[in-house]
């Protein structure tokens, strides 16, 4: 069974940084592209940005500039630096990864469970 775990949530006041990591463990085969998605009250799940396998990265337009992802491949970690946040970052962020486990090496997309992210003040 493969699994993504995130952790780093909270609430910060606009301006503040926060930093969210999100793991994947389990009979995993491979992984290639890693990336971020939110969600906030009301909208549909956006993009946020995402990294391939050789850590070449994409943003949304929204986060250029403030929001950074990077990846540990040794500790099949991926991370989401956000600096200078604002009340409209506000959402829930989930973790997404396509990876294949040890007895399918079907490559699919996995879900972390999201966590909270609240700027205010």
């Amino acid at each position: 069974q493969v699994q993504l775990v995130e952790s780093g949530g909270g609430l910060v006041q606009p301006g503040g940084s926060l930093r969210l990591s999100c793991a994947a463990s389990g009979t995993i085969f491979s992984i290639n592209a890693m990336g971020w998605y939110r969600q906030a009250p009301g909208k549909q799940r956006e993009l946020v940005g995402s990294i391939t396998s050789g850590g070449t990265t994409t943003y949304a337009d929204s986060v250029k500039g403030r929001f950074t992802i990077s990846r540990d491949n040794a500790k099949n970690t991926v991370y989401l630096q956000m600096n200078s946040l604002k009340p409209e970052d506000t959402a829930v962020y989930y973790c997404n990864a396509d990876m294949s486990s040890l007895s399918s090496r079907y490559l699919r997309p996995y879900w972390g469970q999201g966590t909270q992210v609240t700027v205010s003040s």
